[in-house]
């Protein structure tokens, strides 16, 4: 996650404060007597009545069941089996919380996800990962950073982007949140930094280009005793411009803004150990959706 809240998606807060990691029943009751079927002073009470024919629908309606069960757990094919228009962003009559899409793709360049296809649901999914690797403690190595957005950035906009990293995680940067020159964490303490998208939508698409908003939470912070930036929890939305290069999508322009932003739950805080633990003994996903 970019410690930045509306501001491009780099690292830095450009226009907003910069020691902010994300700028990174009532009623009435009436009570109803009902007197049992056929008691006295019911006298219009229905009365059970016995007919064979209703039993033979019944039985029948069970055999019914039982045999749509059986033919629906013999027609469910595996995925191989999916025809191709499966690759639409979303099967027709989904709800809007499903988890839409085919099966993750193969390929990958290092670390992240690569060979999306060529459509809206490629395009979504390749922005959904980007978007986790630019959002990565990685990226406050300078080494490893570079590496990302060479590997992320399309070739006409590499050099900008790269230039534009750079200079968002300075020196200062890091030291302003307490990390050393080479972005690791003091020791004694855990460095957060995660982004975890939660969706994903098409602003625009056609087969050269889109632009997707991912909408992410994050984790960003440090654990130990003496940390004086402690790991918070924030919502913010990812637009990126894609371009479709000849063979995957690549990155031309990244920008970030806050929310939209849930009301805050009622867990309790968990201290820093805790989710120090939990952060060395959970890995991050490397692919989204």
């Amino acid at each position: 996650m970019s410690p930045g809240d509306e501001h491009d998606y780099r690292g830095k807060d450009q226009g907003g404060r910069a020691d902010d990691p994300y700028s990174t029943l009532g009623g009435t009751r009436q009570t109803r007597t009902r007197l049992p079927d056929g008691a006295p002073g019911n006298p219009t009470a229905r009365r059970p009545v016995r007919n064979s024919r209703s039993l033979v629908t019944i039985t029948g309606i069970v055999v019914l069941l039982v045999a749509a069960i059986a033919f629906a757990n013999r027609g469910g094919g595996s995925d191989d089996d999916a025809s191709p228009g499966a690759k639409s962003s979303g099967a027709a009559g989904s709800g809007p919380t499903a988890a839409t899409g085919t099966k993750p793709v193969e390929g990958k360049n290092g670390t992240i996800p690569s060979g999306f296809a060529r459509d809206e649901q490629g395009a979504q999914s390749a922005a959904a990962n980007y978007a986790v690797a630019l959002g990565s403690a990685e990226m406050f190595n300078q080494e490893q950073r570079r590496d990302l957005v060479q590997s992320l950035a399309d070739s006409s906009t590499a050099t900008k982007l790269q230039s534009g990293f750079d200079a968002d995680y300075s020196q200062g940067f890091l030291e302003q949140i307490g990390l050393d020159a080479d972005g690791s964490a003091p020791a004694g303490s855990t460095f957060v930094n995660r982004t975890l998208p939660a969706g994903t939508k098409v602003k625009s698409y056609s087969s050269s280009t889109a632009e997707i908003e991912v909408w992410c939470s994050g984790l960003f912070g440090l654990t130990g005793e003496k940390s004086t930036k402690p790991v918070t929890s924030g919502w913010f939305t990812v637009t990126m411009q894609l371009k479709w290069n000849g063979s995957d999508w690549k990155i031309l322009e990244t920008s970030q803004r806050s929310g939209p932003s849930p009301v805050t739950g009622d867990n309790p805080v968990s201290g820093s150990d805790e989710i120090a633990d939990a952060v060395n003994q959970f890995g991050g996903f490397t692919y989204a959706r």
